[in-house]
């Protein structure tokens, strides 16, 4: 199976929507290819209020909008995972697991994964104690003591969500400090079930099929503390430490900045 577009998109998420949206719009022949659900990452956001024009709404609805304009102008959508990408000559081929495709012109709008923290044992708490969407995952820890990494926008919005379940959230800042000042950050503070732990870091995570102990270190004193959870029960380490692009499939094919 192999069509020829005017533009192929790889990715989904709102750059993706939005760049179809013009494309079509413009008549031009588009396809959009997600190996996910087209909405990317926002999808799991429960509640969006920053975006121009729109009071409230969450990504899901969002991006669902943006899909349907997407199509009334033209836009096709495949499902999809792109295995590669072919960049030499006046027509690129991206190569799916469901046949290859060709432009002119191929957009790259595939986003991010979120970055780990680093400490001890992240990898192996993966999923069973370890995880990064308070939204997708939060409801697992209803009632327990949950620790967030993180002093950025992310870490004080998804703490702030966290407290919706949450017994007791332990946000981790590595500085002195959020790294913002919003407030979101002045809510968090003042909330009686939040411990704001500047200065510090998890060291590692221990446990069976479930976090049972958190070791944090102070970086300025060097001291580390040992949080155990309650007898029979269990603890949440949310981590929320940035982003790093998927980048995989042009490595070597296009000139990446220090970032990637």
């Amino acid at each position: 199976m192999e069509k020829m577009y005017d533009a192929i998109v790889v990715g989904g998420g709102p750059a993706g929507l939005s760049a179809a949206i013009y494309m079509a719009r413009a008549r031009f022949r588009v396809l959009v290819i997600e190996k996910e659900k087209v909405g990317g990452q926002i999808t799991i956001t429960s509640e969006v209020v920053n975006y121009p024009g729109i009071i409230m709404t969450d990504g899901e609805q969002l991006t669902g909008k943006m899909r349907q304009q997407a199509e009334n102008f033209g836009a096709e959508f495949l499902s999809a995972e792109v295995t590669g990408l072919d960049l030499d000559g006046d027509y690129k081929t991206v190569h799916t697991d469901r046949g290859d495709f060709k432009a002119p012109g191929i957009i790259y709008a595939a986003g991010a994964h979120p970055r780990l923290a680093g400490f001890e044992g992240e990898s192996e708490f993966r999923g069973h104690g370890v995880a990064y969407c308070a939204t997708c995952d939060g409801e697992f820890f209803s009632g327990k003591d949950i620790f967030v990494v993180g002093g950025g926008y992310a870490a004080v919005e998804e703490g702030l969500f966290l407290t919706r379940y949450g017994k007791k959230i332990m946000m981790v800042v590595r500085r002195d400090c959020c790294s913002i000042e919003n407030a979101e950050v002045d809510e968090l503070k003042e909330h009686p079930n939040v411990e704001m732990m500047f200065n510090t870091e998890v060291v590692r995570v221990e446990g069976d099929s479930a976090i049972r102990k958190v070791v944090l270190r102070n970086r300025v004193t060097g001291k580390e503390t040992i949080y155990t959870a309650p007898e029979n029960d269990f603890c949440g380490v949310f981590v929320f430490v940035g982003y790093a692009p998927e980048n995989e499939l042009v490595k070597g094919k296009v000139e990446l900045d220090p970032q990637g």
